[in-house]
C-alpha cells in the first residue's frame, strides 16, 4: 500500500464531515422522541442482530447500570425485548423488534442526498469510496476497543 500525503485542510474537512453525521444522528433521534444512544443502540442491533446486555453496552460504550436501563426504554417503547439465549437459556439476549414509526421519514432527506452524491460517482470511484467506508469502520471499531481496554485496565 503507498503512502501519499494528506491534502492541507483534510483533517478539518474530515471532522466537519463527522459532525455533521453526528449532529443528523442527534436530530434524528430527536424526532423520533428518542435519546442520540437509544437510536445509536437501535442501529447496533438492526445491523448485528441479537446480543446480550454486556455486549450491547460494550457496543454503545455504556456500563452496566445505563446498558439497563437504555434496555429498559426501549422494551417499553416497544423495540426491543429480552428473550433467553438459544445457547445458554439463563442468559437473556436482547432483540431488535420494532423501529420508531417516524424514523424512515427522518432518514429519507438525508438518504436521498446521499444516494445522489454517490450516484454521481463513477463506478471505480464509487468502489473506492465504499472500500473507505469499510475500512474506516474496522479501524474506528479497533481504537474503540483499545481505548475501553485502557480504561478498564
Amino acid at each position: 500500500m503507498s503512502t501519499h500525503a494528506v491534502p492541507a485542510g483534510a483533517g478539518k474537512t474530515y471532522r466537519r464531515y463527522l459532525s455533521a453525521v453526528m449532529l443528523h444522528g442527534h436530530a434524528s433521534a430527536k424526532a423520533c422522541d428518542l435519546g442520540a444512544t437509544d437510536l445509536y443502540a437501535l442501529n447496533v442491533l438492526e445491523l448485528c442482530g441479537p446480543m446480550t446486555p454486556g455486549e450491547l453496552g460494550a457496543r454503545t460504550g455504556l456500563t452496566t447500570g445505563p446498558t439497563t436501563r437504555l434496555v429498559d426504554r426501549l422494551e417499553a417503547a416497544g423495540y426491543v425485548r429480552r428473550a433467553p439465549s438459544p445457547d445458554d437459556r439463563r442468559k437473556v439476549i436482547i432483540e431488535p423488534v420494532g423501529k420508531p414509526a417516524g424514523l424512515d421519514e427522518a432518514m429519507a432527506p438525508a438518504r436521498r442526498r446521499i444516494g445522489e452524491l454517490l450516484g454521481g460517482y463513477p463506478p471505480e470511484q464509487l468502489e473506492v469510496l465504499l472500500d473507505y467506508f469499510a475500512r474506516a469502520t474496522d479501524a474506528y471499531q479497533a481504537a474503540a476497543e483499545q481505548l475501553r481496554d485502557r480504561d478498564a485496565g
